[in-house]
């Protein structure tokens, strides 16, 4: 008789434990629900009045009109969001019109909600510059001219690069790889034509750096012995950081790539 009594205390004290793990499981996830909800709508700046964030849905708009959405989730007092990198953010204080939290570096942003939901907002699907861009160098070798072209051509080939806003929140940023066009000529005869992509370059670059970067500009740098001399610069974009590679293509038309130091 003892020994069924115990078994039903035994089982009776495992099936409150699991209930108040449940109960308290879903008090989170109702918190969470709301506070998703008292976000949703547009933020302005409490200094600038200035439009800083769209939340709409599971979606965080930035004022940046190239900015990609980021999807977010809350959990507890933590909004992670992020695109190519997930970010969390303390939230400091969330109420019905206000929102206060603090960026990756330690910065306390305070908003609070915009009357009306219908301002210009949201992102626009970026679309590459059409602009060709033309350049040319005249260099004399052994007594004969030659003048080498380099076509910057904007390609729909995306660079996803992630990106900072002025109120410190991560973002990813859209950019427009380019395709450049390299020819050579000694008067009217081509002596040399190809088409450079930025993946030409793997193996003298660093990958991590290549894959956000873009082939942003190409000069002729002359002719020699060897044979034609072009110098590539692949840059991240709206950065300082670019690496310059010189090109010679060889007397059979082969490319050889040196990373210039």
């Amino acid at each position: 008789m003892k020994k069924g009594i115990f078994i039903w205390l035994l089982a009776a004290g495992l099936a409150s434990c699991t209930g108040g793990e449940k109960d308290e499981t879903a008090e989170e996830e109702e918190h969470d629900s709301l506070s998703r909800e008292l976000l949703q709508g547009v933020w302005l700046d409490d200094y600038t009045e200035q439009p800083v964030l769209k939340i709409c849905g599971d979606s965080i708009y930035t004022s940046g009109r190239f900015d990609i959405p980021l999807h977010f989730r809350i959990e507890g007092d933590t909004l992670i969001a992020g695109g190519t990198e997930r970010i969390t953010y303390y939230i400091h204080q969330l109420e019905k019109n206000s929102f206060q939290f603090y960026t990756s570096i330690g910065d306390l942003i305070t908003l609070h909600k915009a009357e009306t939901d219908t301002i210009p907002f949201g992102y626009e699907a970026a679309e590459p510059v059409r602009e060709v861009i033309e350049k040319d160098s005249v260099f004399m070798f052994q007594g004969k001219r030659f003048r080498g072209y380099a076509y910057i051509n904007p390609s729909t080939k995306k660079v996803i690069r992630p990106g900072i806003t002025e109120e410190g929140l991560i973002v990813d940023k859209v950019y427009f790889d380019n395709v450049i066009h390299i020819c050579v000529y000694q008067g009217k005869q081509r002596l040399y034509s190809k088409d450079l992509h930025k993946e030409m370059f793997a193996g003298t670059i660093p990958d991590d750096f290549l894959k956000m970067s873009i082939l942003s500009d190409m000069d002729f740098m002359g002719v020699s012995a060897k044979g034609y001399h072009y110098r590539a610069t692949i840059c991240i974009p709206d950065g300082m950081t670019c690496y310059y590679v010189d090109l010679l293509i060889d007397k059979d038309d082969q490319i050889h790539y040196t990373l210039k130091q």
